[in-house]
């Protein structure tokens, strides 16, 4: 990490392989939607980034770590929370090709799959017609996760649909 706080790449090439584990574990034990673990762990990498001046070398790392872990985890579900994307199906649907019943309900049961944030992405970004940088604006959130959302919900809707 010292190494890291002077910006030498390697080092954080190297700090970030040993701590994604670690972070990954712990959000997997509270969590189950892997995607919801890839934005959070990804978010949580940029904090300690933009943190790492605040690390004390003569401090262990595991509790600066973790309070950082547990902070952006908290920010996140309090957006969620906050945002409170329980948007209508119905609503959702819109997006969808005019198209036989049975095709609505697949792309309704396959929108249904997708997680909070997910949907909010889509939500922002399609029906509400927002531009990456606003809806990550709305959404508390980096440009750069905001396009992976996005493309994650792309991504799983073909799986499910293609399914």
């Amino acid at each position: 990490m010292q190494r890291a706080q002077t910006g030498d790449r390697d080092a954080f090439h190297a700090l970030f392989r040993d701590i994604g584990p670690l972070v990954t574990d712990f959000l997997r034990r509270r969590l189950a939607d892997k995607t919801e673990i890839e934005d959070i762990c990804q978010e949580i990498l940029i904090a300690v980034y933009k943190s790492r001046r605040t690390f004390q070398p003569q401090r262990p790392l595991e509790p600066w770590l973790f309070a950082i872990v547990r902070k952006v985890t908290a920010e996140h579900f309090r957006r969620a929370r906050r945002v409170g994307f329980q948007v209508p199906i119905d609503e959702l649907s819109e997006i969808g090709v005019e198209s036989s019943s049975s095709q609505d309900l697949e792309l309704r049961e396959a929108l249904q799959r997708l997680s909070p944030v997910q949907i909010e992405a889509l939500t922002l970004t399609k029906l509400q017609g927002l531009s990456v940088e606003e809806a990550a604006r709305r959404a508390g959130t980096s440009v750069g996760s905001m396009k992976v959302r996005v493309h994650r919900a792309y991504a799983s809707l073909k799986r499910l649909l293609l399914s």
